[in-house]
């Protein structure tokens, strides 16, 4: 009796084991499956066809990109090879420097972009933030200012269509036709941030530009549709004829600045004259009531930023600013975006 209740004991305690097993055999596979289907994921994504877009960012130093499926991801410090600033007339003492778009602050373009049911016209919207970006990785911001006005007719902008934002920003007001010389006739300069490309002042043949609508753009003979630069207001895409997420009267998402040192108020009557850049310092020379004046500045450590003010009839002034890291660095909220 004691050995068949022992035996019966056993047989139950088998019968457990086995349900144990097949329990944690079953939890296993699933985990297992669960994983080579995230693996399987990563892999096509990584191995996502290099679009063809990419390849007139890779033309420039300094440019670099990446993607998924859905986007381009477009990472640069923001300033262009050529000389900056030179002949505006319409000043807010800010000069260029090398902006932190990298990682989750890079430049997004839609590799498939989609015609809106609304177009978004740059007339009295998208005053805030780009709409665009140059394939040298600089900015382009809407052809009005913050006030409205043209700011290539204002005097805001230097012999490239460019000038600095109040963060120190460099970007294109107007279209880089310049960058054709790099690229070649008939591909884009540009792309709008709703991802539609942007070409130059002539169609790729070098036939002149069809009738363009209100946003400077048209569709090619298979149906896909572009934008073209013109040497009249708007100058570059007049807005968003893709589908875009405006929030704050501005594109998103899209990076954000990295500031120096504080907004200055604009200098009237200063005319800059000359900009000499290097990596230890650069220099920007203006003239006002016929006096010569400078701001020498570079970095003074890895985020200090030293500025050197001449001043027309004053001594040398001295400032050093430390960089402020942009909200993502930081882990923070992003604050309002920054009006130019």
């Amino acid at each position: 009796m004691q050995t068949l209740r022992l035996f019966g004991q056993l047989v139950i305690l088998v019968w457990m084991l086995s349900l144990t097993c097949h329990a944690h055999e079953w939890h296993f596979h699933a985990d297992e499956e669960t994983d080579q289907a995230k693996a399987k994921n990563v892999k096509q994504d990584d191995q996502a066809e290099k679009p063809p877009i990419a390849v007139h960012f890779e033309k420039f130093d300094g440019v670099k990109v990446r993607w998924n499926a859905s986007t381009l991801f477009v990472e640069s410090n923001g300033l262009p090879d050529h000389d900056m600033m030179i002949g505006i007339r319409s000043w807010q003492q800010q000069v260029p420097t090398p902006q932190s778009f990298t990682g989750n602050n890079a430049w997004q373009i839609p590799l498939k972009p989609r015609l809106a049911k609304s177009p978004i016209s740059a007339k009295t919207n998208l005053y805030r933030g780009a709409i665009a970006l140059a394939v040298n990785g600089v900015p382009i911001f809407n052809a009005l200012n913050n006030r409205g006005d043209d700011a290539h007719l204002a005097g805001e902008l230097d012999q490239w269509g460019g000038h600095c934002g109040r963060g120190d920003d460099y970007h294109y007001h107007m279209a880089p036709v310049h960058l054709e010389a790099v690229v070649g006739k008939g591909n884009p300069i540009a792309f709008a941030l709703d991802g539609y490309p942007i070409y130059g002042l002539v169609e790729a043949d070098g036939t002149p530009v069809g009738k363009l609508d209100e946003f400077n753009g048209q569709f090619d003979a298979d149906g896909n549709y572009h934008y073209h630069a013109t040497k009249t207001y708007p100058y570059i895409n007049g807005g968003m004829r893709g589908v875009v997420d405006v929030r704050g009267d501005q594109v998103e998402p899209q990076p954000r600045d990295s500031p120096i040192r504080p907004a200055y108020r604009p200098l009237r009557g200063a005319t800059i004259t000359g900009f000499e850049r290097s990596e230890r310092q650069s220099v920007l020379t203006y003239t006002i009531r016929g006096q010569k004046g400078t701001v020498a500045y570079g970095p003074d450590g890895p985020s200090k930023w030293k500025f050197i003010y001449t001043e027309p009839g004053k001594q040398p002034r001295t400032e050093t600013y430390e960089r402020q890291s942009h909200p993502d660095e930081r882990g923070g909220r992003r604050p309002p975006p920054r009006r130019r």
